[in-house]
């Protein structure tokens, strides 16, 4: 048993500079975990809310949370915020099946005995996935890198049980030089070099 925030945002995030600490807070919309319990989907902010939440699965867990977590990273590093624009939730999950592909979001209801709101059939439309690099440019090629696109691409999964855990996420990769730099500081050992953050393909 643990707890599921549901509602991860960058309003939510206060950051410390001074001593390099985040604090999630607002915890109004939090719930303790219970494996197989079914939960209200009317929770998380609209640009943030998982794929579970827009097809009304109930059944949904922490991986809800990584979601959101995705939303804000892709948000950063691609200079678009919020990255999925929707205008009300049926919009949303439109937005999100544009970028991960409709035959992937069409799998993931069958996987999980789902059946789509009608409303769809209008205006979902057919889109095939498209690659993380399609969103990197000039103006934010400096915030890309292979490692950052690896680490989004395991967080905005439509199978919530695809995704990484927590756990898993603080051991990515992308983690590995503030890893290092805290290693330097308590002289513990530091992880392998990251490669350099370079993405071919990029005009300047």
């Amino acid at each position: 048993m643990g707890i599921m925030h549901r509602d991860v945002k960058p309003h939510n995030v206060m950051i410390d500079h001074e001593n390099k600490r985040l604090r999630l807070i607002d915890w109004g919309l939090a719930e303790f975990y219970h494996p197989g319990q079914e939960y209200n989907v009317r929770v998380a902010s609209r640009y943030f809310k998982g794929p579970e939440l827009l097809i009304d699965y109930q059944m949904y867990d922490y991986s809800l949370d990584m979601w959101s977590l995705g939303c804000m990273l892709a948000s950063m590093i691609f200079r678009k915020e919020p990255f999925f624009h929707g205008h009300d939730n049926y919009d949303q999950l439109v937005r999100i099946a544009k970028v991960l592909g409709t035959e992937e979001l069409f799998e993931y209801v069958e996987k999980y005995h789902v059946e789509l709101d009608p409303r769809f059939n209008d205006i979902l439309g057919r889109h095939s996935r498209k690659r993380w690099e399609r969103f990197v440019h000039h103006e934010n090629q400096h915030l890309v890198s292979p490692e950052a696109l690896d680490f989004l691409d395991k967080l905005l999964r439509y199978d919530h049980q695809e995704r990484l855990t927590a756990h898993e996420a603080m051991a990515h990769p992308y983690f590995a030089p503030i890893v290092k730099d805290q290693g330097h500081l308590i002289g513990s050992p530091t992880p392998q070099q990251v490669p350099s953050p370079v993405i071919s393909g990029i005009q300047e």
